[in-house]
Formats: structure tokens, C-alpha cells, sequence
């Protein structure tokens, strides 16, 4: 039996099987980041201030007290979406109290996307 293995040039390298089970929960595992990207975008828009060039300030202390409520996962979401060039702060990563003053920027909230993905739950029914 030969099984195939790419090579570490290959665009297939790291990745998961086409069609396999854990590409099918990879994607649901994105789309599900995706989403709490855009709610915490969206809870940035609805708390924050808006600024004469269009873009939407809070202190991450403020956004921490209205956050933690609904997710644990603040910061993660904060580098993942500045990542995405969604948002920025000052600094590498925020910590609660000592950067409580420091302005978050909100850019734009992005689109939201599909919220479940057929694949991973047909796959998982299998």
C-alpha cells in the first residue's frame, strides 16, 4: 500500500486530508473564531465612541467589563482581530488593570459569514 506524502515545499504540507474528518472540523473550528471575531467587533461598535475619520475607540478596561461577561477570550479575539487588521492597541497584549486606559481602535466590523458548516456535521454524523 503507498501512501502519500507531501513534501515540505508542497502547498498540501500541514495540511489536513481534502474531504477528511479534521478538515471538516478545522473549517467549523474557523468559521466558529471567525464568528466571535465579528460579536466582538460589533459590541466594540456599540460601546465605543465614534471619531471624526470614521473609526470606533473604547479603553480596554471599559470593553474588559462588558466583555467578560460573554467570553473569557478577550485578548485572544483582540490579537486575532487586529491580526486580521480589524482593530488596533498599543502594546503586544493587554492586561487587566495595569492597560486599562489603553484605546482600542476599531477599523470596521467585517461581514458575517456562515455560522455552521455542513460539512463538519454531516462528517460527524457518519
Amino acid at each position: 500500500m503507498s501512501e502519500f506524502r507531501p513534501k515540505k515545499q508542497d502547498k498540501e504540507y500541514g495540511r489536513p486530508v481534502v474531504g477528511s474528518k479534521t478538515e471538516a472540523r478545522g473549517k467549523h473550528a474557523g468559521m466558529h473564531i471567525s464568528g466571535e471575531v465579528v460579536y466582538l467587533c460589533e459590541v466594540i461598535e456599540r460601546i465605543g465612541e465614534q471619531q471624526p475619520d470614521g473609526t470606533i475607540t473604547v479603553t480596554f478596561g471599559k470593553l474588559f467589563n462588558r466583555y467578560t461577561t460573554i467570553s473569557n477570550k478577550l485578548v485572544g479575539m483582540l490579537m486575532r482581530a487586529r491580526k486580521q487588521e480589524l482593530l488596533d492597541f498599543e502594546g503586544e497584549m493587554l492586561w487587566q488593570r495595569r492597560d486599562d486606559d489603553k484605546m482600542i481602535t476599531l477599523y470596521h466590523v467585517p461581514e458575517k459569514t456562515g455560522t455552521d458548516s455542513d460539512e463538519y456535521w454531516n462528517l460527524k454524523l457518519k
